[in-house]
């Protein structure tokens, strides 16, 4: 696993050009907004002007969200996807040339006009953004490649908003005529570019458009809400914005109020935000790393306790007036405290990375690929609602008189109780992180062949030897998808445990002699689970083993093929072996006692092989032989 890197990406053309032109569609939309911010100073338009500016233009780019997201959904999913992105960048250069034109004129209006169609592209644009990652990296790569858009997404804005805020200052005089040109060429630059990404396929080029906006809104959003999962993970990714756009929309006064920046002066507010962004760019990097190139879900309950916690820190670094007031970057750095703040901000953004990524995966891993483009625009619709809730949050906030550190220390709070809900909602975003948390802790994983032979969507049953009673946990860290594993059923009515399992979904299991009706039932919902197109785990040993060896496969597998065979629906079996983990001291190796001592290696070597799924009326001992060839000499 250590020999991939989602960086490898770069240098590929399925992937460069693509993520070349959406960093610089978000560069030159900043750089765009910027700009117009810089003219209306270089004009000497008052600060109530100003600020009506700062209230309508946000409203004007995000109206066209509302208004044609599914529309634009809709489009994406019937058009080849390559010749889309190019017809959307040609779109760029055609508005940015009016707004050059804007820019020339000094015309705020026209300006204005530009901003609503630059919105309109941006909603033409937002399906595809997402939609087409699916289709131009392995499932493997998801993770990797969501990482790098947003890492690049997060340094884009960050630097269109520092280039579009120096324009004026740097060429003077000059101003406009530098905004006009630097937008056009941007937007030049980025339709050259879209023209070398490659082909990619329409996901439902059958479909009928309906071009009536609030049905088929609502028609995109009652998609997007047919899987628990994904439903939620657009949920989370909502709630991202409305974080981000009240820590970004906070900093300007935060910096200048609490961190002590010079008034008039937006230095300390660019080095607020930049850290912010950088934070955000990283963890969105460190994802692929932390989840082992699966779509490691369990990563965003660890985001969202670092977001509330690095945030509730923030409160209490500096809850009041900066002491000392008029500093720059260098001034303010020098202040006790300061790398407190610092580190805050970077802490915030890293784990808001944690948190965004694996769910943009999780949507992109389970939604189908004729729905895709319109599942991201229902995404899109609610993600504008959230900003613009997050805005009158703010606005609200600052009438009640509430500091930016008060509406911190309320976002932490929040942002805790919407996890824990969102959690509740989907436990298995809970369980995901708590194997994660307790696999990595206590083995070094390595997974083998799982990305390559476990389907991503529909049924298979899973076989696997049996080692320890850590195997499910392990087998769960290792498998991106839900997995029901069918377990015995002395062991699932432990008390407590019994919660977890439930939780879990595991199908309990009872021996023909103890139980008949148990293990009826069992079977009974091994079947349904199948039928619903889920991954359904087996250990066919029946029981751990004792000597390290494999055990002699029982044929209820046999029984659980026969079933789905004889309802028209086969099902492939995917064999896979655990190795490493007789050594462990959750197996039967030791006794008891021995069992309660420490483990005899710290973070032991496990490793989880995957074989190529086996289709047809598989024996037992078929499967056996496969599983042993898989597991090799090592228990």
């Amino acid at each position: 696993m250590a020999a991939h890197s989602q960086f490898a990406l770069l240098t590929q053309r399925r992937f460069l050009p693509y993520f070349i032109v959406q960093a610089l569609g978000a560069f030159n939309d900043n750089v765009y907004r910027q700009a117009i911010i810089g003219l209306l100073f270089f004009l000497g338009v008052s600060a109530e002007e100003r600020s009506t500016y700062a209230v309508i233009a946000p409203a004007i780019f995000i109206v066209p969200y509302f208004l044609f997201s599914a529309i634009a959904g809709q489009v994406a999913e019937k058009l080849e996807k390559q010749r889309l992105i190019v017809v959307t960048t040609t779109m760029e250069i055609v508005i940015m040339s009016l707004a050059a034109v804007g820019f020339l004129l000094q015309s705020m209006p026209l300006l204005l006009v530009a901003l609503f169609c630059t919105g309109l592209q941006s909603t033409l644009f937002g399906p595809v953004k997402y939609s087409v990652l699916p289709a131009i990296l392995k499932p493997e790569e998801l993770t990797g490649g969501n990482g790098l858009v947003e890492m690049g997404t997060s340094i884009s804005i960050l630097g269109g908003m520092i280039t579009g805020g120096l324009i004026f200052q740097v060429a003077g005089a000059h101003g406009p005529e530098a905004a006009a040109a630097a937008i056009v060429a941007l937007a030049i630059a980025g339709n050259l570019v879209a023209r070398m990404i490659p082909r990619v396929d329409a996901g439902a080029p059958d479909l009928k458009i309906g071009w009536n906006p609030l049905p088929e809104s609502l028609a995109v959003l009652r998609m997007a809400r047919a899987q628990p999962a994904v439903r939620n993970a657009i949920l989370g990714v909502s709630w991202f914005w409305f974080f981000g756009t009240i820590i970004t929309s906070q900093l300007p006064g935060y910096a200048e109020l609490h961190l002590g920046g010079a008034s008039g002066s937006a230095s300390l507010y660019i080095c607020a935000l930049a850290l912010f962004s950088i934070g955000t760019g990283t963890g969105s990097l460190l994802c692929e790393k932390l989840s082992a190139r699966t779509v490691e879900i369990g990563l965003v309950p660890l985001g969202a306790a670092g977001m509330s916690a690095f945030l509730l820190d923030l409160y209490f670094a500096r809850p009041g007036a900066a002491p000392v007031t008029g500093l720059d970057v260098a001034g303010f750095l020098a202040q006790p405290g300061s790398l407190r703040i610092v580190v805050d901000l970077l802490g915030i953004g890293v784990f808001t990375g944690f948190f965004v990524v694996p769910l943009f995966a999780l949507i992109q891993s389970r939604t189908p690929s004729s729905q895709m483009s319109r599942v991201f625009a229902a995404l899109n619709i609610q993600n504008s609602g959230f900003i613009v809730l997050a805005a009158l949050v703010g606005l609200g906030a600052g009438m009640l008189g509430w500091s930016s550190p008060t509406l911190f220390l309320a976002l932490a709070i929040a942002n805790v109780l919407v996890a824990a809900w969102i959690f509740a909602l989907v436990p298995e975003f809970l369980m995901r992180f708590l194997s994660w948390v307790l696999v990595r802790v206590l083995y070094r994983l390595r997974v083998r062949g799982v990305e390559a032979h476990v389907p991503d969507e529909g049924a298979a049953v899973i076989v696997c030897n049996h080692v320890s009673y850590m195997d499910a946990l392990v087998l769960a860290a290792s498998i991106p998808r839900p997995v029901r594993f069918v377990m015995y059923y002395r062991i699932f009515d432990i008390p407590v445990m019994s919660w977890i399992f439930r939780t879990a979904r595991a199908i309990p299991i009872a021996g023909a002699r103890e139980d008949p009706a148990r293990m009826q039932r069992a079977f009974d919902a091994i079947d349904a689970a199948l039928a619903e197109g889920e991954l359904v785990c087996i250990f066919p040993e029946g029981a751990l083993t004792k000597d390290g060896g494999i055990a002699t496969f029982k044929s209820g597998v046999e029984r659980i093929l026969a079933r789905t065979a004889a309802a028209g629906r086969p099902v492939p079996v995917v064999p896979m072996a655990l190795r490493g983990l007789w050594a462990s001291m959750w197996s039967r190796r030791d006794s008891r006692l021995g069992r309660m001592r420490v483990p005899r290696r710290l973070r032991a070597r496990v490793e989880v092989v995957a074989g190529a799924p086996l289709h047809g009326a598989v024996s037992a001992e078929a499967l056996e032989a496969r599983v042993r060839e898989l597991r090799g000499d090592a228990a």
